[in-house]
């Protein structure tokens, strides 16, 4: 059955990384409410890859919770499809030897929502190609899709428009704004950012130096200053 919505969605609190000397988060809190995308920019270093990883349980936090629908999470890679959390990462990571569909498979057994769900993403016509003799951005919507096909009820997008064209990036802002889960985004490309998020929180040298809509962003010297090369 699907996922019921959440009623409190994802919750960092406080969330702080270590590793020996290098601190590479500190006191970074966020929420991502139900049925809203909520982005993570900022500079190279800034520790959105740290914080990306937190949520999917590659790195454990030095202090801080965090909580999904009012209970804690300790997130584990292996364990993310339980809790109703997908995710696609910098690289593709499909299967070379397995098919477009099969591939979706790996995600959920359930062969009609796999093909729904190509369908859905635009590639449903290159069902039975290996993903090697396919073009990177149809790749990307086939990643998409195995990350979609099980229905979750929040999505952990890192770079998804990273060495996609312009109207690749325009269809894809098109598919991520359809969406009725939440989303966590990470990435570089602002016009995206700026087209499908509700909120977003700014990262610079791993601490928050800003968090608001998109239209508050745009104009925050702070932001302007971190991310976005503004003269003071």
């Amino acid at each position: 059955m699907p996922h019921q919505p959440p009623s409190d969605g994802l919750i960092l609190h406080d969330i702080s990384v270590r590793f020996g000397g290098l601190t590479a988060l500190e006191g970074v809190s966020l929420r991502v409410p139900p049925g809203r995308t909520v982005g993570v920019i900022g500079p190279n270093g800034a520790g959105k890859t740290t914080l990306f990883n937190v949520v999917c349980g590659f790195v454990a936090p030095t202090s801080g919770q965090l909580t999904l629908d009012g209970r804690p999470l300790r997130p584990r890679p292996h364990q993310l499809k339980k809790r109703g959390i997908a995710r696609t990462l910098q690289g593709v990571g499909l299967f070379p030897s397995l098919t477009v569909l099969e591939n979706v498979l790996v995600g959920e057994s359930d062969r009609d929502r796999a093909e729904a769900t190509l369908e859905r993403c635009g590639a449903a016509s290159y069902r039975d190609e290996k993903p090697a003799a396919l073009p990177y951005a149809i790749r990307k919507r086939v990643a998409l899709a195995r990350a979609l096909v099980t229905d979750p009820r929040l999505l952990l997008l890192d770079e998804p428009a990273g060495g996609l064209g312009v109207q690749e990036i325009e269809e894809l802002g098109e598919l991520i704004t359809g969406l009725s889960c939440s989303v966590l985004l990470v990435e570089h490309h602002m016009d995206l950012v700026m087209t499908v998020c509700d909120e977003i929180l700014v990262l610079d040298f791993g601490k928050p130096v800003a968090h608001g809509t998109p239209d508050e962003i745009r104009t925050d010297e702070a932001v302007a200053d971190a991310y976005l090369g503004a003269a003071a």
